[in-house]
């Protein structure tokens, strides 16, 4: 590994092969993380880029190695993880606030017999961490998918995580509200060093804010700085030959480029 710190590895992925029912789903991917970097996951629908996030969760068997370097250097054991899915299904007419919310993981006391002053004082710290400290107690079936996505990230982040896993964090959320998590998470990585891996087919967030990009199709198709990547030549050999990225006008009047059309007007 490089001695600058910007080059040591939160994770190290090799030769992970997932099967699925009896389907290969990925193939042989070796792919680093490296600390203080954000990295992209991109490729097209059913790539495996949720399934990756799912082996490295634990959440499904796969054969190869996942290991999480920056736990092991710094004695951690079990290395920490903070997770944002690509989406949350609540019941929109339960009585829960935010702070109910977090107490669910902080506390034994059930919430209906109230809170305790530590789960309190660390739910106020996360969501002010995260700007979101009004939050506190709003109903969570009431929050607008920004405010929803700032709560999730301030819950992954409680923890102090050695690397950030992040499923489409905008998906849903309007251009606004897009622009201010994306800020935000930029503002936040920069004063961290953990490793954060990003989902996203959002080409526009990945440009703006990656510095490495993985492209996946089953297997990598490529994989380093996110300049040299994103290219019209990676681009057809990931969805086809005619990739088309769409260009949608937003608030600033820049282009806003997805996987499903040409960056044209």
């Amino acid at each position: 590994m490089n001695g600058d710190p910007g080059h040591l590895h939160a994770l190290e992925i090799r030769g992970l092969t997932v099967r699925l029912g009896g389907v290969e789903v990925l193939s042989g991917i070796d792919a680093d993380i490296r600390c203080g970097e954000v990295t992209a996951l991109v490729g097209p629908n059913g790539a495996g880029k949720t399934t990756l996030l799912k082996a490295i969760l634990g959440m499904v068997p796969f054969e190869g190695s996942v290991r999480f370097c920056h736990a092991e250097e710094h004695g951690h054991g079990k290395p920490r993880i903070g997770y944002v899915p690509q989406r949350l299904d609540i019941d929109r007419d339960v009585p829960m606030t935010v702070l109910d919310f977090f107490s669910l993981s902080s506390q034994w006391l059930p919430v209906v017999f109230g809170h305790t002053r530590r789960s309190r004082e660390s739910a106020e710290a996360s969501l002010d961490r995260a700007g979101a400290k009004q939050l506190l107690h709003k109903p969570l079936g009431r929050l607008s998918g920004g405010e929803l996505q700032r709560v999730l990230l301030a819950l992954a982040l409680r923890g102090e995580p050695d690397i950030l896993l992040l499923d489409e964090p905008v998906s849903g959320v309007d251009v606004a509200g897009e622009e201010l998590f994306c800020d935000f998470l930029g503002q936040v990585h920069s004063e961290n060093g953990f490793g954060l891996l990003l989902v996203s087919h959002d080409l526009s967030v990945v440009s703006r804010h990656a510095d490495r990009v993985i492209c996946l199709d089953r297997r990598i198709v490529c994989q380093g700085a996110t300049t040299e990547m994103l290219t019209p030549e990676t681009l057809t050999a990931m969805y086809g030959s005619d990739p088309h990225l769409l260009r949608h006008s937003h608030v600033h009047g820049q282009g806003h480029l997805h996987e499903n059309g040409c960056d044209c007007k």
